[in-house]
């Protein structure tokens, strides 16, 4: 069982893994050329008026697990029939909650832009089309979330990875049509984009109703399985839009004080780190099933297995992809973006990277929360930790602060309420904290100092530019990394699993050959 469990996230991650290359490889090239079409300004705008769409994705993937979480419970258990009344549930509470928004959108929402928003005022009709295509797009993300969960929880990755590549495929379709058509690229931005969000959906939904008996929507009222689920999402809700409140707050006070030039900045910094810690999330994707269904069927051991080694594992791959594009974050954004580059854009990368290297451990930590259901004292008390980041970052800005301070406010206090996530844990389940920081926090923390050391020294005496000093830094990082990772933290059987798929995948596909 658990080495088909082991073979299934495997096979899962390496799908997840095709998806997001190519996935990054598009996206790469339409975020430089939406830049150029739609100018600093206009991008700007786009990125602060149309941020709804930009946390779409982490609130989607966010509510999705909170879904998943009960599906993946009662696969578990091979419960059909509760599984079909969860789905139903699950369907009419994320109706509600696309009501609520909705109104409060299209009522202190639109009070917010026309009093408090930093707009150019020839470009302000044009934010507020952006601004209702970016309501319409949430609204039908609500609606997906319970059918992305379904197909999420059944394992169906291919066809998620499917799904992903028409997706980018139709964001680059956008770009092209941006470009030859002459009308205000700012409005037709926002609506190509709300379309890409309308078949994506609907592509959802279809196949679901196809697949999954589960899938179709059935008005059967369950009190105690309404309150439960009710619960258990509204806290994740909160817990997702104390997430969003932070990075759209940041996104808000930039605005107010720096003006929709340094949005386009942290918007490329946000582009970058996407597509880096997209190698980490998909694997996280692939094992939160396992870590769910590991809890419903009571095997503890095996899920703290998962946690610990998903979290060393995803760590030290965001350190391989993040240390050499710090280290040469001007050659990259310059090979990107061109001539468009200023130091603000470098040092918000940095940051971010940094942000999501500290980050990183919260994904299993989080999961291993869902699985037990009673999320609530988890959300509460780390979003209130992390929504001092607001009113922080404010005075600092209002006292003269640099527009890099809220970033550094972000890292400090992420780092803190790391700890109160596994004490937290710890209530919940029989989760070893003393362990966990020792072999896996503390240690992953020194030995990316170690790693780091040569890199850095080879990149600061390089005396050659471009891409071969490029090549040359992240040669070096990936080695160090391996190497010192390899030996310093992962422990013997895990060694020894990698050992045997290398063996298996590399050197026997060599010998074949």
């Amino acid at each position: 069982m658990k080495e088909s469990s082991n073979k299934k996230i495997a096979a899962n991650t390496i799908l997840l893994y095709i998806r997001m290359l190519l996935t990054l490889v598009i996206s790469l090239y339409t975020v430089r050329v939406v830049l150029k079409t739609l100018g600093v300004v206009d991008y700007g705008i786009n990125n602060v008026v149309g941020s709804v769409v930009t946390m779409l994705a982490f609130l989607s993937n966010t509510m999705a697990s909170a879904s998943q979480r009960f599906f993946a419970f009662e696969i578990g258990r091979n419960n059909v029939e509760n599984l079909k009344k969860v789905f139903s549930t699950s369907l009419m509470i994320y109706a509600l909650i696309a009501l609520i928004v909705f109104i409060l959108a299209e009522s202190v929402g639109i009070w917010f832009l026309d009093n408090y928003v930093n707009l150019p005022s020839n470009r302000f009709e044009a934010a507020k089309w952006v601004y209702q295509f970016s309501i319409f797009s949430f609204i039908l993300t609500m609606f997906a979330i319970p059918y992305n969960a379904l197909i999420m929880a059944h394992e169906k990755m291919k066809f998620y990875a499917y799904v992903g590549i028409v997706e980018v495929s139709l964001k680059l379709f956008v770009v092209f049509v941006l470009v030859y058509f002459s009308y205000d690229k700012l409005k037709l931005y926002g609506a190509l984009t709300f379309l890409v969000t309308l078949v994506i959906t609907l592509t959802y939904i279809l196949f679901c109703y196809y697949r999954f008996a589960e899938s179709k929507f059935k008005f059967a009222w369950d009190s105690k399985l309404f309150r439960e689920i009710a619960g258990y999402s509204g806290w994740s809700l909160f817990g997702a839009t104390t997430t969003v409140f932070n990075n759209q707050g940041l996104n808000l006070l930039l605005n107010i004080f720096f003006g929709p030039v340094i949005n386009t900045a942290r918007g490329i910094a946000y582009q970058v780190n996407s597509a880096v810690s997209a190698f980490v999330t998909n694997l996280f994707n692939a094992v939160n099933p396992q870590i769910v269904k590991s809890y419903a069927e009571n095997d503890l051991d095996r899920q703290r297995s998962l946690i610990m080694s998903s979290t060393k594992i995803g760590y030290a791959l965001l350190l391989i992809l993040s240390l050499p594009i710090a280290l040469q974050a001007r050659f990259i954004l310059e090979l990107w973006l061109g001539n468009k580059v200023d130091n603000h854009m470098i040092v918000f990368t940095q940051l971010v990277l940094l942000f999501t290297l500290i980050n990183v451990f919260e994904g299993p930590l989080s999961q291993a929360v869902r699985a037990t259901g009673i999320i609530k004292s988890y959300q509460l008390n780390i979003g209130i930790v992390t929504l001092a980041i607001l009113p922080i970052s404010y005075v600092i800005l209002k006292l003269g602060g640099s527009p890099e301070s809220p970033f550094y406010v972000m890292i400090a206090i992420y780092f803190l309420a790391m700890f109160l996530r596994l004490n937290i844990l710890s209530k919940l389940i029989e989760f070893p904290v003393r362990l966990y920081l020792n072999t896996v926090f503390y240690r992953a923390i020194i030995l990316s100092i170690v790693a780091a050391i040569l890199p850095m020294i080879i990149n600061h005496f390089l005396t050659t530019t471009g891409f071969i000093s490029f090549l040359i830094t992240t040669v070096s990082s990936s080695l160090s990394i391996l190497v010192v990772f390899f030996y310093g933290m992962l422990d013997k059987n895990e060694k020894s699993l990698i050992i045997l798929f290398v063996k298996k995948n590399v050197l026997k596909r060599d010998s074949d050959g």
